[in-house]
Order: C-alpha cells, then sequence, then structure tokens
C-alpha cells in the first residue's frame, strides 16, 4: 500500500466504528415520523447528516479502490459536521434535550471504540517499527504518527462529550472518571516514550561523534528516527496535558519534562508547582550527578594539577639544556637565535603538557584542535600586519643581520640593539631613547649593521693650503696616525693627497681600528690635526668670500 492509501485507511478505520454508532443512534432517538416539516431546521440538518452517514456506510460496502477511499474520507468529514453541530445546538438548545443526549452518548460509544481500535494499531505499528530496518522505519513513522494524531482526537472528542453531558444535566461522573483513568495511564506510557527517545537520541548521537566515516550514515538514519518519534510523543503529551489538567490531574511533572526536552518557554512554566518540579528535579540531577562522578572529577583534577606541576618543572629544565645547548661554539647561533630556542623550548612544552593534562580530565581534544585550527585562520585575516611582522621576525632570525648589542640603522632608526622578539625588535638611540620598530619595516628596509665586523675603517678627509708644503703635510698627518694607539698596523693605514679642491688640497686619512676604538681614533686624530697644524705653520682653508669695492668719481659738469 502507497502512503495515500495508510493514510485513508486510518480515515476509513475511524469513520466506519462512528457511522456504526451513529446509525444506531439515529435509529434510537429518531423513530419514524411522518410529519417531517414538524422538525426544526437544526433537528432536520442533524437527521439529514444521520442519515448521510448511514447511506455513505452503505455504500462503502458496494465499493472499492479509490471510490471506496473517497467515500471513506467523505463520511468522516460528515462526522465532524455533525459534531460542529452538535456544539451549536447543546449552546443554543436548538434541539429537544432527548435527541441530543442520544447523539452525544451515541459519540461517546464511538470515541471509546475508536480509543481501543486505535491502542492496538499503535501497538502493532511499533512492533513493526521495532522489527524493520532502518530505511524502512521512515515510511512507518508517518501511519504512526497519525495514529498517535488520530488517537489524541479521540480523546479530545471524549472530553468534548463530557462537557456536552454536562451543559445537558446529564451524569457524567462515570465517563469523567474512566477518561481520567485513560489520560493518566496514556500520561505515563507518553513521558515513559519521551524519556526513553531522547535518551536513545543522545547515546546514538555519542556514538556518532566517535564512530567511522563508513557507520555514520546508518547511526544518522537512527538519530533521525528516533528525534522524529521523540518529537510525535512530546507532541501527544502536550495534548493531553491540557486536557489532564481540566481532569484535576497533577501535569507538573509532565510540563517539566517537556520543557527540558523541547527547551520551550511558555506561561506553563509561571506555575509555582512546575516551576518547583523543574527545581527539585534539577538539584536532584545535580546530587545524584556529584555522587556518582564527583571522585572521579577530583580525582581527575588532581591528576591534572599534577600533570601541570611536573610541567612546570619540565618546562625549567628544558630551557637550561636548551641554553647550554645554543651557546656552544659550534652552533654560532647568535644571541637572538638562542633566546628564540629558549622561549620556544619553554613555551612548547607547556603547550604539550596542557594538552596531556585536558586529556587526563576526559576532555576530547579533536574538537579543541578543530577549534583551534578554524580561530587560526579567522585570526590570520584579521591579524594580516601582526603575522607579517612575524614572518619577518622569523627571517632575521634566520639570515641574523644582526644581533643584540650591535649598532644599526634599520627601519629609518640608528641605534644599538636592545632586544627582538617575533613580531619587533627594540633599539635603543645614542641619546637614550627606546624605539620599537616592527620587523616587517626592518626586514623590508636597507639593513646598515655597523658594529657587525670586528675591524673598520675611519675614513677622515684634511685639507691644506696651495701655499703650503704638501710633503711636510702628509709627513705630519702619517706621524699622527701611527703614534696613536688604538691604530692597527695591519691592515697599513691610508694616507693619499686625493683632491685639488677649489680652495684647498685635500688628504684622505684611513687608518684601521677596533671596532669598538672606532670613534676614540676619530675624535683623537681630528684633534691632533689641528694642533699639529698649528705648530708647524700649516693652514687648514675654510670658505672665504672677498668684497671689493670700486670709487665712482662724480661727473663735475655744469648744467646749462
Amino acid at each position: 500500500m502507497d502512503k495515500t492509501f495508510h493514510r485513508h485507511f486510518l480515515h476509513i478505520v475511524f469513520c466506519i466504528l462512528m457511522a456504526f454508532s451513529l446509525s444506531v443512534a439515529a435509529e434510537v432517538s429518531t423513530p419514524e415520523q411522518p410529519d417531517i416539516p414538524s422538525l426544526s431546521k437544526i433537528e432536520l440538518e442533524v437527521e439529514t447528516l444521520n442519515q448521510e452517514m448511514v447511506e455513505l456506510n452503505e455504500a462503502i460496502g458496494m465499493t472499492s479502490g479509490a471510490e471506496k477511499d473517497a467515500l471513506q474520507l467523505k463520511l468522516f468529514q460528515k462526522n465532524e459536521q455533525l459534531r460542529s453541530v452538535l456544539a451549536g445546538a447543546i449552546q443554543r438548545e436548538s434541539i429537544s434535550k432527548e435527541t441530543l443526549v442520544a447523539q452525544v452518548k451515541a459519540q461517546q460509544k464511538h470515541s471509546q471504540n475508536a480509543e481501543r481500535y486505535l491502542d492496538e494499531r499503535i501497538k502493532e505499528i511499533n512492533e513493526k517499527i521495532n522489527n524493520a530496518k532502518a530505511e524502512e522505519r521512515l515510511a512507518l513513522i508517518n501511519d504512526y504518527q497519525e495514529l498517535q494524531h488520530y488517537f489524541d482526537n479521540a480523546i479530545e472528542a471524549s472530553w468534548q462529550n463530557i462537557e456536552w453531558l454536562k451543559a445537558l444535566d446529564v451524569d457524567e461522573s462515570t465517563a469523567r472518571a474512566q477518561l481520567r483513568e485513560l489520560v493518566a495511564k496514556r500520561l505515563r506510557v507518553m513521558s515513559a516514550s519521551v524519556e526513553y527517545f531522547n535518551q536513545q537520541a543522545e547515546v546514538v548521537g555519542k556514538q556518532l561523534s566517535a564512530s567511522p566515516e563508513s557507520e555514520k550514515s546508518s547511526l544518522q538514519l537512527s538519530q533521525l528516527v528516533l528525534k522524529q518519534r521523540m518529537n510525535i510523543a512530546v507532541d501527544s503529551l502536550s495534548s493531553l496535558v491540557s486536557i489532564a489538567a481540566q481532569l484535576e490531574l497533577d501535569t507538573s511533572e509532565y510540563k517539566r519534562l517537556i520543557f527540558e526536552t523541547t527547551g520551550n518557554i511558555t506561561q506553563d512554566l509561571l506555575e509555582t508547582d512546575v516551576m518547583f518540579s523543574i527545581l527539585s528535579h534539577w538539584s536532584s540531577s545535580v546530587w545524584d550527578w556529584l555522587g556518582n562522578n564527583a571522585p572521579q572529577h577530583l580525582f581527575q583534577l588532581f591528576v591534572f594539577l599534577i600533570i601541570l606541576l611536573a610541567t612546570k618543572m619540565i618546562a625549567k629544565l628544558v630551557r637550561k639544556l636548551v641554553s647550554k645547548a645554543v651557546v656552544t661554539k659550534n652552533l654560532k647561533l647568535s644571541q637572538l637565535m638562542q633566546d628564540f630556542f629558549i622561549t620556544m623550548s619553554g613555551n612548547l612544552v607547556w603547550i604539550i603538557g596542557i594538552l596531556v593534562g585536558l586529556s587526563q580530565i576526559g576532555l576530547n581534544l579533536t574538537p579543541v584542535l578543530t577549534g583551534f585550527g578554524i580561530a587560526g585562520v579567522i585570526i590570520g585575516f584579521a591579524l594580516q600586519d601582526t603575522l607579517s611582522n612575524f614572518a619577518a621576525g622569523m627571517m632575521l632570525l634566520i639570515y641574523r643581520p644582526f644581533d643584540v648589542g650591535d649598532f644599526v640603522f634599520a627601519g629609518g632608526v640608528d641605534g644599538k640593539v636592545s632586544h627582538m622578539s617575533l613580531v619587533n625588535t627594540t633599539i635603543k638611540t645614542f641619546d637614550n631613547q627606546i624605539i620599537i620598530v616592527p620587523n616587517s619595516k626592518i626586514w623590508g628596509d636597507v639593513i646598515k649593521n655597523v658594529t657587525h665586523e670586528r675591524v673598520r675603517r675611519v675614513d677622515m678627509v684634511f685639507g691644506i693650503g696651495y701655499g703650503d708644503d704638501l710633503l711636510k703635510a702628509e709627513s705630519v698627518l702619517t706621524d699622527i696616525v701611527m703614534s696613536h694607539p688604538s691604530v692597527l698596523r695591519t691592515p697599513e693605514p691610508n694616507i693619499r693627497v686625493h683632491t685639488l679642491n677649489t680652495s684647498s688640497v685635500d688628504f684622505i686619512v684611513r687608518p684601521w681600528v677596533k671596532t669598538d676604538d672606532y670613534w676614540d681614533v676619530y675624535w683623537d686624530v681630528t684633534k691632533e690635526v689641528k694642533l699639529r697644524f698649528d705648530r708647524e705653520g700649516i693652514s687648514i682653508p675654510f670658505p672665504q668670500q672677498d668684497v671689493h669695492l670700486h670709487m665712482v668719481k662724480e661727473d663735475s659738469t655744469p648744467e646749462n
């Protein structure tokens, strides 16, 4: 049978039971009345609907196939019309009380028959769902949902029948007690179903997170079936709760279960008994959890703290070992590279120790590491400049253009390198200012390392006048340079006549010194050249300008 046939089949069963009871009621409540015109309009409508339903029921027995399905659907619709007419007639008292009581009792009998039949059908289809394959369950779920829906409608109809009897001043205590017992039983069944399906869905969800890819499809299908069955049970439970409240049954536990399962906040939560039920359930759950899990978690926390303490000691030991290893002469690592390895070794030990500790307290590291990966991508886009500085810092560490303590000109700043991280470099200027330069700016610009080499050449230029003794001046300069204790003999100083300038004859003086003695030699030689040139009578030309004044004689010829 296809899905449409299943749907109509349920309508058929519901309508056959209803038509049978109503046809009996029609025979009892409406004996032969030859004077049809004396009936009121409402009575005539009720009589007509009853007669049409009897005729439809007879026609159903003589047809088959799609025509039979259409007649059965029409029979169900006729019963809905009849109940609507009865509701209006009872409210307006437009039909005789005896007729209304007979019609309501027929509806009551029909509802009871429908409830018994639907209960049996629900048990049967539950058995089929439990025994069916995973891929076949989804098709059966639709029939299961419709059966539950019709059962809830039948219970609502039973409650409406009781209200009608009460409005007609008919004793409904027996029917109310029977319905109360049925609703209480259904509440227990549906609440147990909700809890069971919810627990099973959580179990399958845990299995799904730890299962291989080959098994995930079947588990996902099972989880979908369980969630659908749980939603059907929740809907049925919600429908029963509204009727149970009118039957004066305690529904606080069931409302609490609906809230905890669905998370939907409704006005029912404002009721004192519901709030008390939720709080008491949560508190009992907390105490149960503490009783069952507290010792284990306390032990896990103790192990976590022990691992952190051990990590601290291991990180300290690793830093010491790495610091001793990187200072060996064979490696020839710069101070910056040494600091980098020492810092990174300790941090790496801490990261590994924390991850091991988290795994010992039961934390699944797979989603954590995945989250870090996703967060790293997002942060990477947000901090592109910082990552650029990081990459530049790595290049500076690898190629080592300077080291801590070197005097450099880098990133538009000159001074002594005080400190360097993977993001920026700290430079102390000669006037004792601290300037922090991003590594990307340093790596992308010219880097001049003044103190990288052990020996440097001091470049100086001295000029004498054209009238001075050239050889004498050269001898004086050679004597000054060679007599300085910080000037190296190898490489040999270079003293030469360099340029015949516009107002002077220029000598280049280029002694070699140790890098640390550069400025001492520069300042000492410059001072000594001035003093010796003055004593030796050698002039040092400086720019000057001669101004010549020409006197113009005044013209003595008188004017005419």
